[in-house]
């Protein structure tokens, strides 16, 4: 196969890493930067919740939020990475769900004045818990489902209508391809919030070409911090 010129993109590796354009220059970042500021719409002040944060598109989220002046929950499956995303990232707080016992509970220690835009990464009993917390006009970016891709029944949930209805939330899902004409947009933002060491990223290496399955089946158990790489 051979690419047309105009689907080809020149990476500046003076930037940063050649890999970073796997993640938070590429798709990722692009990911990231449009489902939070085009349909997330966040305001300085706001409270902004992301699931799935240590992975690569939620650690962006995160920081991305800060930058607007929100206060920013991240939710992560180790304690590694929930000190990661208060330490290095500069989260206001973060949850681990693999040890909270009521997650309901710890939302409303972490979010005393309710969420105002939640980036949804995982889907399920997660997203079931931050929906009960959503303030009035909040709103719900629709970006991954990853706890329930291999899902093999129909999975039964709370029945959101009412929440959406009464709190008039916007719930919007998305991939990144609906934005293809706005991307030299959102790679401008990225490459300068680089620039200015308002952004980092973290990636996961897995050597040798024959772990693609290996490092694919991590994603699903959260074996990744940040962008997930094989190298030959």
């Amino acid at each position: 196969m051979i690419a047309a010129e105009k689907d080809i993109r020149k990476i500046d590796s003076t930037v940063a890493p050649a890999s970073y354009y796997l993640g938070i220059l590429g798709m990722t970042g692009l990911t990231s930067y449009f489902g939070l500021m085009h349909i997330g719409k966040p305001k300085a002040g706001e409270t902004v919740v992301v699931s799935g944060a240590a992975g690569a598109v939620g650690m962006v989220v995160g920081q991305i939020a800060k930058i607007k002046g929100c206060r920013v929950i991240g939710i992560a499956g180790s304690d590694e990475k929930i000190q990661m995303l208060k330490e290095e990232l500069g989260f206001d707080d973060a949850i681990n769900y693999k040890t909270t016992t009521d997650m309901k509970k710890a939302l409303a220690k972490a979010c005393p004045k309710g969420v105002d835009v939640y980036f949804d990464n995982v889907g399920g009993d997660i997203s079931d818990a931050i929906m009960m917390h959503l303030n009035f006009q909040a709103r719900v970016v629709i970006c991954g489902q990853i706890s329930l891709y291999n899902s093999t029944e129909t999975p039964m949930g709370p029945r959101l209508q009412p929440i959406l209805l009464t709190r008039s939330v916007l719930m919007q899902g998305f991939i990144v391809s609906d934005f293809h004409s706005d991307f030299p947009e959102g790679i401008q933002h990225l490459v300068s919030w680089i620039k200015e060491g308002k952004l980092k990223f973290k990636e996961t290496v897995v050597h040798g070409f024959e772990k693609l399955p290996q490092a694919l089946l991590g994603l699903f158990k959260g074996d990744n911090t940040g962008k997930m790489i094989v190298k030959a």
